[in-house]
């Protein structure tokens, strides 16, 4: 049975999201452009603008995109945690990778594009809220959620430059040890 124009149009907008999260990692925020979007995602110009009218609008659908996916992995995380050791484990694989990277991209764009910032704001608190909530299923320690997410955060930075998971596990471990 072939696919409704429904299911079409869903499909090349997902496409045109992944997308423009693989041009933000190779390019960055501001090499990404609505041209090399269309390239990546093997659709026309007047496709594109049917989904998003501008970049701005594209940037904004990243994001929801973005912090849906990210939602996703750290629900994983929390639901198949069956200590605070495994769910730091699985939440420094979700704060991780191309999402992470490409969210990293839109932050640092919100820095400067006001609009961008308002539309990141609500996505991060709603992740903020759902990461918080996972770690206090485990302890209470606000400090301690706060200090590693801060970790978690900037393991990931630093591993665009220096990438050796025996430091970064010997980190963890340090956290560990700090907030037993």
């Amino acid at each position: 049975m072939p696919a409704t124009r429904s299911e079409q149009r869903a499909r090349t907008r997902q496409n045109l999201l992944d997308a423009t999260v693989g041009c933000l990692v190779e390019f960055g925020y501001a090499g990404t452009t609505t041209q090399r979007v269309q390239e990546r995602a093997g659709v026309s110009r007047g496709a594109l603008l049917h989904h998003f009218g501008s970049k701005e609008d594209l940037f904004v659908a990243a994001i929801h995109h973005i912090a849906e996916q990210q939602l996703v992995r750290v629900r994983a995380a929390g639901a198949g945690a069956g200590s605070q050791r495994h769910l730091v484990t699985a939440l420094r694989e979700a704060m991780s990778g191309p999402l992470f990277l490409a969210g990293l991209e839109l932050w640092l764009g919100a820095r400067t594009d006001p609009a961008l910032r308002a539309a990141l704001l609500p996505a991060e608190r709603e992740l903020g809220r759902e990461l918080r909530e996972t770690f206090e299923s485990f302890s209470d320690d606000r400090i301690g959620y706060e200090s590693l997410l801060v970790l978690l955060r900037g393991l990931a930075l630093t591993s665009i430059l220096r990438d050796d998971p025996a430091v970064a596990g010997a980190i963890v471990d340090r956290w560990f040890e700090r907030m037993a």
